[in-house]
């Protein structure tokens, strides 16, 4: 009989590791498969178990090409198997290509005369899944707010960070879900730190991995009405719950998708980002619904409007376009564009829950109200 031995934390077994299963007992005709114990996976990956011992056990016995299971208890790091593989004295120990453990698998394979057998990769049966994915997948939200910004826009990219500055934004409801996303697509609302978060991913690595900034991931992550210093990667200064909001804020679909991505090199005044932003945060640590207003009206009248972006309704320069959209009565305190503009959703503020439901009765916009959760 050729012994063929496997061993792996198998913490959530999955397809990838069927196929190596099936790869591994090819090379002879009996397989033992060890998994790492709770004890070992806790002291090695920080991480606890998914199954108690003996039921991970039963569900590795009963795979069909599996002939024999046992746990490993070992403590060395790699070798947690050491003691079993002693014992059985293998005729083969397989492992996988990216094996970290390799000349120490080696020299325990020379003690009992076995081959070392490395398995080469061969074309997937199913998408490639790791344990790690599974669990952050698992863990991931059902549901996720998106967000607006109100001051500081663009003071969250690395390259544009300065010290003393802020970033101020807020998350929104209605939240979105993997099965249903009641917004537009492309608006400006942060729709890719959402959907890293529901699918398990680290947003702000992702964003900045991509060299945009990390508003949007860290304040859909984080949720409330918050203020963050502007720097390299996200710093909380305060998280509000924002209920002197609720009731007064709307968003404006323009109709016309937003890229941000080609705005970055335009040239704009990051001073004038930077006093809106101040303006913000000092609106947030008093609850003043007047003083955010004033800081929306400078990120839209001395940032956005100069960089050449299009008058919203309201703003006198809209001319008899704004008349047909707002009904009349309705004056908001502020509006500006979402993210960089050009596009998208424009954020609204309104002085009271009548004048923002007036507005909302009219196509294009909505009501969205502060999404706060305790984390």
């Amino acid at each position: 009989m050729t012994r063929v031995f496997v061993s792996g934390c198998y913490d959530i077994v999955h397809a990838g590791h069927i196929q190596f299963f099936r790869e591994a007992r090819a090379l002879g005709d009996h397989l033992t498969v060890c998994f790492a114990s709770a004890e070992v996976l806790w002291l090695h990956k920080r991480r606890r178990s998914s199954l108690p011992d003996d039921h991970k056990r039963a569900l590795l016995a009963a795979l069909d090409m599996v002939d024999e299971v046992v746990v490993g208890t070992g403590l060395e790091e790699g070798l947690d198997f050491k003691d079993d593989f002693l014992r059985l004295r293998p005729a083969i120990l397989a492992v996988t290509e990216d094996d970290k453990y390799g000349q120490a698998k080696r020299d325990l394979c020379a003690q009992v005369g076995g081959r070392y057998v490395v398995l080469p990769k061969t074309p997937p049966q199913f998408s490639p899944v790791s344990t790690t994915q599974i669990v952050k997948f698992i863990r991931a939200p059902e549901e996720a707010p998106l967000r607006v910004d109100f001051a500081g826009g663009w003071l969250d990219v690395p390259r544009f960070a300065r010290p003393g500055a802020y970033v101020v934004n807020c998350a929104i409801s209605p939240t979105v879900s993997l099965r249903d996303w009641p917004y537009e697509r492309n608006a400006g609302l942060g729709g890719s730190g959402a959907w890293a978060l529901l699918n398990g991913k680290d947003g702000v690595g992702s964003e900045l991995d991509l060299g945009v900034g990390w508003q949007d991931p860290a304040i859909i992550a984080e949720t409330g009405l918050c203020i963050w210093r502007s720097g390299q990667r996200p710093e909380l200064e305060l998280k509000h719950n924002g209920e002197f909001l609720r009731g007064r804020m709307a968003l404006y679909w323009t109709g016309v998708p937003h890229n941000t991505p080609d705005l970055a090199k335009l040239p704009r005044d990051y001073d004038a980002i930077a006093r809106a932003a101040a303006t913000a945060r000092d609106a947030v640590w008093r609850s003043d619904l007047a003083l955010l207003a004033d800081a929306v009206r400078q990120s839209y009248g001395n940032v956005q409007r100069p960089e050449g972006m299009a008058a919203l309704p309201g703003d006198p320069e809209a001319g008899a376009a704004s008349s047909q959209v707002l009904p009349a009565g309705v004056k908001p305190l502020a509006w500006k564009y979402c993210g960089g503009g050009f596009g998208g959703y424009a954020v609204y503020l309104f002085a009271d829950q009548e004048q923002r439901d007036a507005a909302c009765a009219r196509p294009n916009f909505r009501a969205i109200e502060p999404y706060v959760a305790i984390r």
